[in-house]
């Protein structure tokens, strides 16, 4: 025990001198085999004397100390030409609006998460998420979406990693850092009392043969998320369903929905009862691949 002690205090310094590193670098330096190596990183990342990042080198993490986030970018050749556009695009900006992104770029910026900061902000009782590159200060980034919503001498209400700033008088925005959670999804029962735009989709899929693997509901007769599987001459094809109950599904609609499909590497399918609005339809021309659109 002893011994493990000394080995975990022997990587700190380690990491101290040379900055982030890979479980190859330590065993080498404890003359111990990568996976004690892992173990003892583990430990001391389970106890916070160790952080540990998104990026991965070899597919390996780093770990490195609070106050090396900087080193970080010395490794962003590892990542790929969307994930580097993002970066790039972040860096340069320093805060960015998820909504006046492209579709590759939203996507990308969730991936880049030693990066990139999510924020969600509320103005006027609308909330929207903005993006913070990870070394901008509070300060700067207050201005600069100040900026982008076209705001003059409005106090912000702030709270980012625990911090929060308050002023009076004048209504606050709310900015608020996202807290990523983890969505379980449920395989599909029906139950005796569905809503009616549950039972529609089902009557969807029933006359197109199409299998619900899973369903999670997102909001009662109005959002509905589905895997679900296409029989077609090669066999079933999973997809990714997102249906809404609206009259009018709009270009952010369909962007959310390619977002998600992306994250689970699935072609995507959109199903209403209403109809596509024009930027919709633009955009479903001429900007998003693999995205269906079905009216029910």
């Amino acid at each position: 025990m002893e011994k493990a002690l000394e080995t975990r205090e022997r990587i700190v310094e380690i990491v101290k001198q040379k900055g982030p590193v890979l479980p190859v670098h330590i065993s080498k330096e404890i003359g111990s085999d990568i996976l004690m190596a892992s173990a003892h990183l583990a430990e001391l990342t389970a106890s916070k004397r160790l952080k540990i990042s998104t990026i991965k080198v070899g597919g390996s993490p780093l770990y490195y100390l609070q106050g090396q986030e900087e080193m970080l970018q010395k490794f962003i050749g590892s990542m790929n030409d969307k994930e580097k556009k993002a970066f790039d695009l972040l860096s340069q900006s320093k805060i960015l609006r998820d909504a006046e992104q492209e579709p590759v770029v939203r996507v990308a910026l969730r991936e880049i998460k030693d990066f990139a900061i999510p924020l969600n902000v509320t103005h006027n009782n609308n909330k929207e998420m903005f993006w913070k590159w990870y070394l901008a200060n509070n300060e700067e980034a207050e201005g600069l979406i100040k900026q982008k919503l076209q705001i003059l001498e409005k106090p912000i209400e702030r709270k980012v990693e625990q911090e929060t700033i308050k002023r009076q008088e004048e209504k606050p925005i709310q900015l608020t850092q996202k807290q990523t959670k983890e969505k379980t999804t449920k395989k599909y029962k029906p139950r005796d009392k569905e809503d009616n735009f549950l039972k529609d989709i089902m009557r969807f899929f029933e006359k197109n043969r199409i299998n619900v693997i899973s369903s999670e509901i997102i909001k009662r007769d109005s959002e509905i998320d589905f895997l679900v599987e296409l029989p077609s001459v090669v066999g079933n094809l999973q997809y990714y369903c997102k249906a809404r109950n609206k009259k009018k599904i709009s270009d952010s609609d369909l962007s959310n929905a390619y977002v998600k499909g992306q994250f689970k590497k699935l072609p995507v399918i959109v199903l209403s009862p209403g109809e596509l609005s024009s930027k919709a339809q633009e955009i479903l021309a001429k900007e998003l691949n693999n995205i269906t659109f079905k009216k029910i």
